[in-house]
This record gives structure tokens, sequence and C-alpha cells, in this order.
């Protein structure tokens, strides 16, 4: 069926945007300490939420620190980002403050969503990161609607939303998907396959495995990536995101990967064995891979890395200090941000 005419023909894209050809070795140690910054600020997230100080649910980005990370090297300025309740990771490769988003998870007003959102449910619209989303899958259709907006505007923007396999089998994600191809909407749906809904391992629960093949019946192409290399998922990702902002229509992009930690901090994780968990350590780490491109390259030594961990350990130290000391927001604060008022 052909696509259903758009309104608007979508403008230049706004911001300057990544290069597409190869990073040099600045972005790959930026690289490198955004995502250390992430494994670091998670593990203190653990020994926050065993002391107390987090409430609720807390679900760690373990393991999965390339996706983030690749993908945000892939956008462009003004690009929007939606997620499920996994979004520490998210956040921070974004640039958020590391201080603002541990706040948050402590419920402190001087969170990035002024504490009333906590660990699954943050906000940052100056970033253009539109949560943090409880409901499984509910963000796919949101993110939908983020495209058909950019697609109305003609503005050159792309919406990328994540969700992981569980989530994949959600029939709202299915119904996105029809609209989104049939509008031609600007969007790159990242589905993050750490091979586990929750404790149900994939092969389990899913008949189509291969999760990048999920749009074939709407016709929206897609690719299966390597998640936990940090280069992959750049390359796959502004390769997915100038496919959408070009007018031909949404992409799925699945990244392969694997979450260390349980589904949440309330998961002891059961469901699989030591020996399989240490495997992907050893053989798959995102960061260790890095680690290892930037050292045989000669842009950095051990020192140089003892340096960049030192400096992200500071960082959340100082992060993890102010959210267990910051106020907490006044009882009034209850009654604010219930309704939003309409422009006359």
């Amino acid at each position: 069926m052909a696509r259903q005419a758009a309104s608007k023909k979508p403008k230049a894209a706004a911001g300057s945007g990544p290069a597409s050809d190869a990073p040099d070795g600045a972005e790959l140690l930026a690289y490198y300490k955004s995502m250390l910054l992430i494994r670091r600020f998670e593990e203190r997230a653990g020994q926050l939420y065993g002391m107390g100080l987090i409430g609720g649910f807390c679900h760690l980005y373990i393991g999965q620190e390339a996706i983030a990370v690749g993908m945000e090297a892939a956008k462009r300025q003004g690009d929007q980002v939606i997620t499920g309740y996994r979004e520490h990771g998210h956040m921070l490769a974004a640039g958020i403050d590391a201080r603002a988003v541990m706040a948050e998870l402590t419920g402190r007003a001087a969170g990035v969503s002024q504490g009333k959102g906590g660990s699954m449910h943050m906000f940052s619209v100056e970033s253009a990161f539109y949560g943090g989303h409880g409901i499984v899958g509910a963000q796919v259709s949101l993110g939908t609607g983020l495209a058909l907006a950019n697609r109305y505007r003609g503005d050159g923007k792309v919406a990328f939303a994540y969700f992981g396999d569980g989530a994949a089998n959600q029939g709202q994600v299915y119904e996105s998907f029809n609209m989104a191809e049939l509008w031609g909407l600007p969007i790159v749906y990242v589905i993050e396959n750490n091979q586990y809904a929750m404790g149900t391992s994939l092969v389990r629960s899913s008949s189509e495995t291969h999760l990048s093949r999920r749009g074939a019946s709407f016709n929206i192409p897609g690719e299966q990536v390597d998640g936990m290399d940090v280069l992959a998922v750049r390359q796959a990702g502004l390769a997915a995101a100038e496919h959408a902002r070009s007018g031909k229509g949404p992409f799925i992009l699945e990244m392969k990967t694997y979450r260390y930690r349980g589904h949440s901090m309330s998961d002891p994780g059961k469901y699989r064995t030591r020996e399989e968990i240490d495997e992907v350590r050893k053989t798959r780490d995102p960061i260790e891979h890095l680690q290892e491109k930037l050292e045989s390259l000669g842009l950095a030594d051990e020192a140089a890395l003892r340096a960049i961990d030192a400096d992200v350990k500071s960082i959340v130290s100082d992060a993890a200090e102010f959210a267990r000391t910051a106020p907490e927001p006044d009882a009034a604060e209850l009654y604010t941000d219930v309704y939003s008022e309409a422009a006359a």
C-alpha cells in the first residue's frame, strides 16, 4: 500500500549533526568516559538502593552502556529520545548532569524531575528527553507521536524510541509500526534486546527471535546490531537516522546486548547461571572492548585510563553525596504539575 501523503515535506535537518565518517581519538575517549560514567553511576545507584535511599523500583543499565552512548553519537541537535524505565544511562549519555539524575533517584527537589519522577519517570524537555515510562511499551506509541509532530512541523528532527525485547511483544508496538510506515514518519525504533524479559528468556517468549524482522509485515526495514560495540551502534544509528530523516520512514534497530544485573533491584536473577553472566563479562563487555581499542590505537595507556576512571568516580561520588543531602520537595508540591493549563 502506498503511504498516505504527509501534510508537509521535511525541511533541512536542524543542527550540525555528527560526521558520518569514523570518529577521531577525542570522540573515542569521550565515548569511553561516557560509558564508564554510566557504569560507575549505576553501581553507586545500586548501593544507594541497598541503603534505602532510593525507593520504588530501580532498573540498572549495567552492560548496556554502548547503546545509549553510540546512539547519542548518531543524533542531531533537537532529535528526541523516549524510552522505558531503564533510563538512567540514556539521560547521562545525553549530557544531563549526574547530580540532577542521582537526586531524582532519591526524590530530591533538585532532581531532573523535581523529585517527582524517581527512577522510572525522568524527563528533560530542554534536552529533548521525553521519559522514562513505567508502562511496558507505552513509550513506543508516544515516540511515534513525537515523530508525527516532527513531520507536521517539517523540522527535520528524528525521534528515537527505545524499548526492550519484552516490550516488543506488546500490541501497541505494532499499531505504532503500522502508522509510522503508513505516514512515513521520521522515527528510529531501537530494541534493546538484553535476552530476558524480566525473568523469561527471549527464546521462551517469542516465536520470532530476530527482532529486527518485527517490522517486515509493515515494510519497515530493520538491522541487527552488536549492541556491545559502541562503534557498531554509532554506525548503524547514523544510517538509520539518515533513512528516517530523508523521508523514507521508520527504521528498526535490534541491539543485541546483555544486562549484568537483575531486571530490577528486587530481582535475584536465579533464572540464569553465574557462568553465563561471567562469560559475557569476559568476552563481550562494551567498556573493555573500547578500552582495548584505545590502547591498540595508542590513544590511551593504563595511566590515562586510570585517570579517567578516577575522574568519573569523583563525579559519581559528588552526585551521590548531593543526592543524599539535597532537600526534599515541599509537601505543597504534591498539588503542582497535576494539570497543564491549555493556551487560550
